[in-house]
């Protein structure tokens, strides 16, 4: 019996990788393609930050609120609808015939970031009666976390390859097919496990963080296209004065959609603004690093002017290093503080691009920057969870744990929109006198130079961390080790 059960244990998890795998693969493959799909639309470049901005603001007010649903109808059942709408999006994204179809689809194709927190609760619900659950539980989750992270590195190399075979339509369905495939997968090898939990969907506050959300981003978008203006000042005022209501709603819920006398103890709020400026280089930059890679130096003066194959090889090597990072961390915490090895692993960040800025000039300075950056983010996409995690309370851990996902993929999205501004600010004309669709040097200097900030400020925001709150987080970073988006 016991050996049936670890034999079924393992098909559950097999199957659960080729999950994650795909979710790699989402999270790497288009980054080496945003400037062939610029062109194919006619937009700037520029507006590919628009893809992130929609599908990071999506998956923030999503995540939440289908964990909860997973705990409430169960797991299996909201990862079948969340790869079903992922799956319908991928497909959209191959064919879709203009911008505005390409940004939607691509903001609904952000489902996908519910899968891991599924999968781990799959995982652990299956787990949680054997006398070594909780040892099971680790190892499953590291093993759907290297799926994750090689399907990322997979991703991006493939896509690279298949841009310069194949026309951009069938290169875009490759994707959309292994989300098809990890569908199926999931229908016939993962059973429902039947553990439900009770309590219900804080609707009223997910309602007033959506509108809260959509009012300031919607005004940065109007930057976008006016200028700054009255109508933007009006957006992003009712914005703040929507997420000041939506705190009085959490604090007035039995069940919030956040806790926020949680996120107020001096233990946690440090980590929880961490993730939020870690969003903003995790999550915002790989768009602008790939059309700048892919810029022409012949025609605009700057870019490095690399084919869609040769700027995966620069996104691999700058995944490779994450990975490499989030493995160092585990390390480097049972033999230093795991607080002081945060704190260095954001320096790492902000000396990365901040070195960008003026070492932008060629393919090698640009790599050696990059894996300096990635070192330090791998650390910090391990870390921030299992940090957080033992900041918390014993019964919040998981609001904790879930929360940094959350406030990252928000630091994200306003990043994304924010970029999409700077890159377009004072767009250039191309060196033969024509209108040139590249984003502007000034523009990408300063996301780099955006990147770099918030990670100085992460880090003075980790120095206030009380040192006890790390003190038994050892443990908890290595069965974390290597946790991606």
């Amino acid at each position: 019996m016991a050996r049936m059960s670890t034999r079924l244990a393992g098909g559950v998890v097999g199957a659960l990788v080729v999950v994650e795998g795909t979710s790699g693969v989402l999270q790497g493959y288009y980054t080496p393609l945003l400037t062939d799909i610029a062109r194919h639309l006619g937009i700037h470049d520029a507006d590919v930050n628009w893809f992130e901005a929609a599908q990071l603001l999506l998956s923030a007010i999503v995540v939440p609120v289908l964990a909860r649903l997973g705990d409430m109808i169960g797991h299996r059942k909201v990862l079948i609808g969340s790869l079903i709408v992922t799956a319908v999006a991928s497909w959209a994204l191959a064919f879709a015939p203009s911008f505005p179809l390409f940004v939607l689809a691509w903001a609904i194709q952000g489902f996908y970031v519910v899968w891991l927190p599924l999968n781990v609760a799959i995982i652990h619900s299956r787990a949680r009666d054997r006398e070594d659950g909780a040892a099971l539980t680790r190892r499953g989750a590291g093993i759907i976390v290297a799926a994750l992270q090689a399907g990322a590195i997979i991703g991006a190399l493939a896509a690279g390859q298949l841009g310069g075979m194949l026309p951009l339509w069938a290169t875009l369905s490759v994707p959309a097919a292994l989300v098809t495939i990890a569908l199926a997968v999931v229908i016939l090898k993962v059973p429902d496990t039947g553990v439900r939990a009770g309590g219900a969907i804080d609707t009223k506050g997910t309602v007033v963080l959506t509108l809260g959300l959509l009012a300031l981003t919607g005004g940065l978008s109007l930057v976008r296209l006016d200028g700054f203006t009255p109508w933007v000042a009006a957006m992003v005022l009712a914005g703040l004065a929507l997420m000041w209501v939506f705190v009085r709603v959490e604090r007035g819920t039995d069940e919030p959609l956040v806790d926020i006398d949680l996120l107020k103890r001096p233990t946690v709020w440090p980590v929880i603004l961490t993730a939020t400026l870690f969003g903003v280089s995790v999550l915002g930059a790989q768009g602008p690093l790939s059309t700048f890679a892919r810029t022409d130096p012949d025609e605009v003066g700057y870019g490095l002017g690399l084919t869609s194959a040769t700027v995966s090889y620069l996104i691999g090597a700058y995944v490779v290093s994450l990975l490499v990072g989030a493995l160092l961390f585990a390390r480097l915490s049972a033999r230093f503080s795991p607080r002081a090895v945060l704190i260095a692993a954001s320096f790492l960040v902000a000396g990365g691009y901040l070195a960008l800025i003026p070492f932008h000039g060629t393919v090698i300075t640009v790599v050696i920057c990059m894996v300096v950056a990635g070192l330090g983010s791998g650390a910090l996409v391990a870390a921030l969870p299992a940090a957080a995690a033992s900041a918390a309370p014993p019964h919040q851990t998981a609001m904790a744990t879930g929360l940094t996902n959350t406030t990252k993929t928000i630091g994200g999205a306003f990043a994304s929109t924010a970029f999409a501004i700077a890159l377009v600010s004072g767009a250039s004309t191309a060196a033969t006198g024509g209108e040139s669709t590249a984003g502007t040097l000034s523009g990408y200097m300063t996301v780099w130079g955006i990147c770099g900030g918030t990670a100085l400020v992460a880090a003075a925001c980790l120095f206030a961390v009380p040192k006890v709150a790390f003190q038994h987080n050892v443990d908890v970073v290595e069965a974390e080790a290597g946790t991606a988006r």
